[in-house]
């Protein structure tokens, strides 16, 4: 019967550390090779296809515990979040969430994650539709939306001038594709 943590961050520019530190201060006692982290996967990529998560999955045994710092770190998508502590409960394992202080594998504590996977779903949802209205914001604004462009527009815009018109030359002189001239155009 042993003790597990499973980390997760969704960014290479995010840290476990804070995830590590509350577990620790918490209490629990991991061995070293008990920590199964997956960095810079994404809460919505189902727990199964996370490497770490996997090779954890297949290393618990009936009667560990496994420790999360929040609900959020099994997943994003309800569905996924309940079918992952459903099986774990199936092996044997309790889950315990710190943020939420509850064994999500108990009644009680299944109800809290059925409605706290749901939040989490739905404020991912919210998350996109904001980051979706500024971006259509922007371009209406006529903000430039993607990587910085390498020739600018004004540029473009003269050539196409002095070759009057002709998209395919302008595209060869500037060492650009058509498209990019399209674009620009428009």
């Amino acid at each position: 019967m042993a003790t597990i943590a499973y980390l997760r961050v969704s960014t290479d520019d995010q840290t476990i550390d804070n995830q590590r530190m509350q577990i620790e201060a918490k209490g629990y006692k991991v061995e070293s090779n008990h920590w199964y982290v997956d960095e810079a996967i994404s809460g919505s990529t189902r727990a199964s296809e996370r490497p770490q998560f996997k090779a954890m999955l297949d290393y618990l045994r009936d009667g560990d515990t496994l420790v999360v710092a929040a609900i959020d770190r099994l997943g994003r998508n309800t569905i996924d979040v309940l079918q992952t502590v459903e099986t774990l409960k199936n092996k044997g394992v309790s889950v315990i969430s710190l943020r939420e202080s509850f064994d999500l594998t108990t009644p009680a504590g299944q109800m809290m994650l059925t409605m706290l996977a749901g939040l989490a779903q739905m404020e991912k949802a919210i998350i996109a539709e904001r980051r979706e209205a500024g971006m259509a914001r922007a371009r209406a604004e006529g903000k430039h939306m993607g990587r910085p462009r390498e020739t600018p527009v004004e540029t473009i815009l003269k050539a196409l001038k002095v070759n009057e018109g002709n998209v395919s030359k302008t595209a060869r002189e500037l060492k650009v594709s058509r498209q990019t001239i399209i674009r620009a155009r428009t």
